[in-house]
């Protein structure tokens, strides 16, 4: 393991470990699952980060992987072993506070994700971090009128709920 292969690991996910739990909430309810998930993700992360392409933003692909890994996540055996890069403490740590300083907005919005299949919370957590429709596609591998048709039928399926 090179210093600066570790020092860009630590450098993305300082900067961006958001991503990870905004998908790992979305995609899992229970606590302990969703820290399972954490993991995972961020052990992927670290045996991705030599597939990194840099002519996409750093969150597209930290999004590519996240998602992939929650998606196939109960799709695994459970009884398997899963290989984890230790982490450092400080990594680990997410203000839940700065996250939601409306939290009834927050947690409603968290839980008409989890209503979601898969392919439409990943479509609109991307959304919701910035991304634009072009990223959306490449990320899950279907076409830009594709993401148009779901993020207009997410912002519906939204006004029906809080109407």
């Amino acid at each position: 393991m090179s210093i600066e292969r570790h020092q860009l690991y630590l450098d993305i996910l300082e900067k961006h470990k958001g991503i990870v739990f905004k998908v790992a909430r979305s995609y899992c309810s229970n606590e302990f699952d969703r820290e399972d998930l954490v993991q995972e993700i961020l052990a992927q992360i670290w045996r991705s980060l030599d597939t990194y392409n840099d002519a996409f933003k750093v969150t597209t692909w930290m999004y590519r992987v996240a998602l992939n890994v929650a998606i196939s996540f109960y799709r695994k055996d459970k009884s398997a072993a899963y290989k984890h890069t230790e982490i450092e403490d400080r990594l680990l740590t997410y203000d839940m506070v700065q996250e939601s300083e409306n939290e009834q907005n927050l947690s409603a919005l968290y839980a008409f994700i989890n209503e979601l299949n898969d392919i439409d919370k990943a479509v609109l957590l991307m959304y919701l971090e910035g991304e634009n429709q072009a990223e959306i596609a490449a990320n899950l591998n279907i076409t830009i009128s594709n993401v148009s048709t779901k993020i207009s039928r997410i912002k519906q399926k939204l006004k029906l709920k809080t109407a």
